[in-house]
């Protein structure tokens, strides 16, 4: 949606970059305005709207849809996917056998190892990329970033703040995920959740900044190391504020090579794609009912195939149409009476009936 508010052309600096923060600030307003409902109203008409089977498609549809920007990474060459494997054998080996307190740091420690292995191999025996040190070398330790002042356009805010409901949604299907994490129902903070995120975009897109959201990829690293204070997070907000202001630090950041990268984002976003099935397991989702089994079919298979959909200039990506499309489904599927389910299985699949085995045997040999 930005590149269509600022008709990017894909070339160069986003020169109308001012254009979409004035979109981004409306859209963050409309956040806070939902938050604020939920806050005073409650969250039960999001929960009528999204039950565990459709927040636990919404949350796998999310971990598939950004799998394949994880194989893409750890695909950059031969030798980058030898070290994404490398890199994915050192986070569990760190997750699964060193010490309490380091195990839980998996990320971190898998990724300074394989960073290592991939510098002795690639810098030293010259079998990969080398890593290139310039950028940091010439990097300040110490700098101002750059600043952006918003504009306000009618035809720009239009185009983005409906990016909010899908924000909404997905955020809700981050805080169940969390909530299946943790074992503990964080429901009643959901309307905090969407104040917070809309105050964040708000404030970000005042000086030049991105839109604010929940990350699912910090999900992933709580799956990895169980850790789940909010403390946390004030503590990684101040230092990356402070690490805002290092260059250096943004240039040593460039410098991780792709196949870590990779191999990173794939532990991370499979940890994402299986707490959607933690969340159907912990609230007894019944996958005998044909309702429950084609709404995560058709979410997880719009979420992996990351299906967009247009509308005019509109465009909503895979994690969207799999999120609004699991939400309308599910409706129109709804339970209304009280009459059996039709059970949907492999067998109804394929017009076998599940005792009936001997047209299966009859062709085994064919």
């Amino acid at each position: 949606v930005v590149i269509a508010a600022t008709a990017y052309s894909g070339k160069g600096p986003n020169t109308h970059i001012d254009v979409a923060l004035g979109g981004i600030i409306a859209a963050g307003v409309v956040y806070a305005i939902i938050g604020i409902i939920v806050i005073f109203v409650g969250y039960k008409w999001i929960e009528y709207l999204m039950p565990p089977v459709v927040t636990g498609a919404v949350v796998a549809a999310i971990g598939l849809n950004l799998a394949p920007v994880a194989v893409s990474e750890a695909a950059t060459s031969q030798f980058d996917t030898w070290m994404a494997i490398v890199t994915v054998l050192a986070v569990a080996a760190v997750a699964v056998y060193l010490p309490g307190p380091l195990r839980r740091l998996p990320i971190l420690i898998g990724g300074i190892i394989g960073y290592i292995i991939y510098l002795i191999f690639a810098n030293g025996f010259g079998l990969g990329k080398a890593i290139d040190f310039t950028g940091l070398s010439n990097a300040a330790w110490v700098g101002l970033p750059n600043f952006t002042t918003p504009t306000f356009h009618a035809n720009a805010v239009a185009l983005i703040a409906p990016v909010a409901i899908i924000l909404v949604a997905e955020n809700l299907g981050h805080v169940k995920a969390v909530g299946a994490m943790t074992g503990r129902s964080l429901d009643k903070y959901l309307g905090r959740a969407f104040l917070g995120d809309a105050l964040a975009t708000i404030v970000s897109a005042s000086g030049g900044g991105t839109g604010v959201t929940t990350y699912a990829e910090n999900i992933g690293v709580m799956a990895v190391t169980r850790i789940y204070s909010t403390l946390i997070f004030i503590i990684a907000a101040v230092v990356a504020i402070l690490l805002g202001f290092s260059p250096k630090f943004g240039a040593l950041i460039h410098t991780i090579p792709p196949g870590v990268l990779g191999g990173l984002a794939i532990v991370l976003f499979g940890l994402i794609a299986a707490t959607g099935g933690r969340i159907w397991v912990q609230n007894g989702v019944d996958f005998s009912k044909s309702r429950n089994l084609i709404t995560v079919a058709v979410a997880l298979t719009l979420g992996a195939g990351n299906f967009v959909l247009n509308v005019g200039t509109f465009s909503i990506g895979g994690i969207g149409t799999a999120t609004f499309g699991s939400i309308i489904l599910y409706q129109i599927l709804r339970e209304r009476g009280t009459k059996p389910e039709e059970v949907a299985t492999a067998d109804a699949a394929v017009n076998v009936e599940p005792g009936d085995k001997g047209s299966l045997e009859a062709g085994a040999g064919e």
